[in-house]
């Protein structure tokens, strides 16, 4: 194969090729006040408070950080981000960002919203998946009753019920559109019942191909012994397994829950120890790629540099198209798009929703910018350097 040519994720000029002067202007804006911890907090703070108070905060918020991080309200106001994508042949991948629904009328439209963006997605090349949470479709507590194996009463395995054909329902027109799904990972609380949901959904759908893929969160210390019997699981009863690797979203609140109901916490003690699950999973994933489609869900420039040498290791194309590498949009241009650039299979996650509904995704985005050690500062020495190539 020869040497293997090392992707660059310092080239601005290719990372930020989208983004006009006006734009880029705005991302510095915004990751200078992410960067900064209390104004973080503060900024933060203000907008939650505002939106509860009905103050009218929504047009700075929209101009701001919803512009930057969101595709639009609606998946029709998203499409001129997935054609601005799609120049540059990053697909996208289209993200109804409502969470925290409350009742059945609640989470049956947001069924709806999601069957509609498989729509949108067989119209358009350039949205290779489609993505849901389970907490969209049902109440977060009922799926925490369902892993502690509690009794549930006769409405409860009703509402339980319903949960499983919405999700089956999401499913079924993945198959039917041949548009894969991703299912996101969330809470460990709760995530057994997901599991359980995704390996049932993989056993029905995914026979011939990879349609449904469940989310491995690899900070969390079982995660590499899970994706293992996955796998055994998969090739037991002959069907495909997708997988989406991640690090992991909801870090402060498993420590906190683990103290405070005296368990362990299930996360790994230190970043290396995540690191290191994590590229196992890649490596793991590739050894066995007549079963596996990967989406590689990473910020971090080792893991994807680490993935394309995997696959020039084992001789895949970089177009393989059982390997796909994600990013959130707004977020890690430099790889995203200099992966793209190189010829990679290469998707951006892109949120639409109400912009109030879609807040609890923008706060969490706020504050894991501000505490992943490095993440909002790369990110700005990398804006700061395009902008001064751009007047040099």
């Amino acid at each position: 194969m020869g040497t293997l040519p090392s992707i660059q994720f310092d080239d601005t000029k290719v990372a930020f090729s989208y983004k006009s002067d006006r734009e880029l202007k705005k991302a510095n804006f915004i990751f200078s006040v992410v960067n900064n911890p209390t104004v973080s907090k503060i900024a933060t703070r203000l907008a939650k408070v505002s939106l509860s108070l009905g103050l009218p905060i929504k047009s700075i918020i929209r101009a701001t950080v919803f512009e930057h991080f969101c595709g639009g309200e609606t998946v029709e106001e998203s499409e001129k981000t997935i054609e601005k994508l799609a120049r540059f042949h990053v697909g996208t991948i289209l993200d109804y960002s409502v969470e925290g629904e409350k009742d059945e009328a609640g989470f049956d439209k947001t069924t709806q919203e999601i069957l509609a963006t498989f729509d949108e997605a067989k119209k358009s090349t350039s949205v290779p998946f489609c993505v849901f949470k389970v907490t969209g479709l049902g109440a977060m507590d009922l799926l925490e009753k369902v892993q502690a194996k509690a009794t549930l009463s006769e409405e409860e395995k009703g509402a339980f019920e319903k949960v499983k054909h919405r999700v089956d329902q999401i499913c079924k027109k993945a198959f039917d559109t041949q548009v894969p799904v991703l299912v996101d990972a969330e809470d460990s609380w709760i995530q057994n019942p997901i599991d359980a949901l995704a390996y049932e959904m993989m056993q029905k759908y995914n026979a011939q191909k990879t349609i449904v893929f469940n989310t491995y969160q690899m900070y969390r210390a079982d995660m590499l012994g899970n994706l293992r019997n996955a796998f055994h699981e998969a090739a037991m009863h002959n069907y495909f397994l997708g997988v989406k690797m991640v690090r992991g979203a909801y870090m402060e609140k498993e420590a906190e829950r683990a103290a405070k109901l005296g368990y362990p916490n299930p996360i790994h003690p230190g970043k290396e120890a995540t690191d290191d699950a994590f590229n196992k999973g890649l490596a793991f994933c590739i050894d066995n790629k007549q079963r596996i489609s990967l989406v590689c869900g990473s910020h971090n420039e080792y893991s994807n540099q680490y993935l394309t040498v995997l696959m020039n290791k084992h001789s895949m194309q970089n177009t393989d198209s059982r390997v796909w590498f994600a990013q959130l949009l707004g977020m890690s241009d430099n790889i995203s798009f200099n992966l793209a650039k190189a010829g990679y299979n290469v998707a951006k996650y892109v949120p639409y929703g109400p912009v109030e509904s879609v807040m609890p995704y923008l706060l969490r985005r706020a504050s894991e910018n501000t505490s992943v050690a490095g993440q909002s500062s790369r990110e700005l020495t990398l804006i700061r350097k395009e902008l001064k190539r751009r007047k040099g």
